[in-house]
């Protein structure tokens, strides 16, 4: 793993768990089209790694069938947990102090451009 790429994950990880934290969402809605998007993984790994990632709270069964399939990066996803736990302490802390109506529609905004860039600018 390059300098570059393990530095790309752990802003990932604390944007993720800033997000996480904000406004509610989960590696679903952050890792995984990061991971596509800017880190070139296939949708299945992408997912697999995710999963690997909330391993510890959920999903280890779901973990456990990905991993088998060769679908789960260990590295990227150790790395991303560390830095996960670091983003959602901070995004936690910003979000308490928000009105609910701002952290409603950051969240909303979110989920737009997600879905514009799987919609249309995705192969």
């Amino acid at each position: 793993m390059s300098i570059t790429t393990l530095i790309g994950l752990i802003v990932l990880g604390l944007v993720a768990g800033l997000l996480s934290s904000l406004v509610g969402i989960g590696g679903g809605i952050v890792i995984v089209p990061a991971l596509v998007f800017l880190f070139a993984m296939s949708q299945k790994m992408a997912q697999g790694t995710s999963l690997a990632l909330l391993l510890p709270p959920v999903g280890i069964f779901a973990v456990i069938n990905y991993y088998k399939a060769g679908y789960v990066d260990m590295k990227v996803a150790g790395v991303l947990i560390v830095a996960f736990v670091v983003g959602s302490f901070f995004g936690s802390k910003v979000s308490i102090g928000l009105p609910d109506n701002v952290v409603k529609k950051a969240f909303g905004v979110f989920l737009m451009i997600v879905s514009l860039k799987y919609l249309f600018f995705s192969k």
